[in-house]
């Protein structure tokens, strides 16, 4: 008798986006949650306090390891914990390195050995902007050649898996300082706190910032569908970073130029040989600043 496949994985579960995952889950369905993390980014303040979810503190080197006593019993793995920074993975590349490309190639493997469906987090940065933006730092790198292996994977052993490229995530317990900080994270706080919104060079870099619950809402219709597609999720409108700030009403403070920087956020109808289909997001990100605004008056 098979047994019952009631378990779904998030590895980067204690981070921005997959402990709103976890959250959407828990509420939406009756699965058994868990979470593999390493808390270079993510924190005990984002668990969920439930019975159906379990926290693993590891690096995804070791999926196998810790899942062996379950594996029969998961019915997908979310991978999101990767390495997610632009500038810093120059600055570790290393680390990016170990994240991306070994503990990616370790969760792959673990999926296609135990054959467990598969919903990877790709990102707009592997994209690029007409081709001038594409693949400009060791993470867009690590993640685009992520997207090659998975295309061969299906390729020679029909590996089922969905990806969805994410598009500069904001909203709740987003990174708002530190090196692992989000764009939108950093200016609510700065903002909150009085200081400069810190703006780097040349500040006219557009972006299609999406907020969380549409990127998780698009996740969850990808799995749901199950058709082994490309999904991106944007926002239909694209702001620059400067025009940003800017709604935040205070001053602006500008920082060098950084390497890596991409210039445009990119959507695409094809990438590899996989049609991409477009979702949008509903919630605007001025009416979310307009909100935050409006709180500190």
């Amino acid at each position: 008798m098979k047994s019952k496949k009631n378990i779904i994985i998030v590895t980067g579960g204690a981070g921005f986006i997959g402990s709103n995952l976890i959250e959407f889950f828990v509420k939406k369905t009756n699965f058994k949650i868990i979470s593999i993390d390493n808390y270079s980014a993510g924190s005990k303040k984002n668990h969920i306090i439930n019975s159906k979810v379990r926290y693993f503190k590891s690096n995804t080197k070791n999926i196998c390891k810790i899942l062996k006593s379950c594996q029969n019993k998961i019915d997908s793995v979310f991978h999101f914990g990767e390495f997610s920074r632009i500038y810093q993975s120059f600055l570790k590349m290393n680390e990016c390195i170990d994240s991306n490309t070994i503990g990616t190639n370790e969760v792959f493997n673990f999926c296609l050995k135990n054959k467990i469906k598969l919903i990877y987090s790709a990102t707009s940065a592997t994209i690029g902007n007409n081709g001038l933006d594409k693949n400009l730092s060791p993470y867009a790198f690590t993640k685009s050649k992520n997207l090659e292996m998975l295309e061969n994977l299906k390729k020679w052993f029909n590996f089922k898996y969905e990806v969805v490229y994410f598009y500069n995530v904001y909203g709740p317990k987003q990174i708002c300082s530190g090196s692992m900080a989000t764009v939108i994270g950093i200016f609510e706080d700065q903002f909150l706190k009085n200081k400069p919104l810190t703006v780097v060079k040349p500040g006219s870099q557009s972006r299609r910032f999406t907020h969380v619950n549409d990127t998780i809402e698009t996740c969850y219709y990808a799995w749901k569908k199950n058709k082994c597609r490309h999904y991106t999720i944007s926002h239909k409108n694209s702001y620059t970073v400067l025009q940003v700030a800017r709604m935040f009403n205070g001053k602006v403070k500008f920082l060098p130029k950084r390497p890596g920087e991409r210039y445009a956020s990119a959507l695409t109808s094809i990438n590899l040989s996989n049609k991409v289909f477009k979702k949008f997001g509903k919630i605007d990100l001025k009416k979310y600043i307009e909100n935050i605004v409006k709180k500190s008056l």
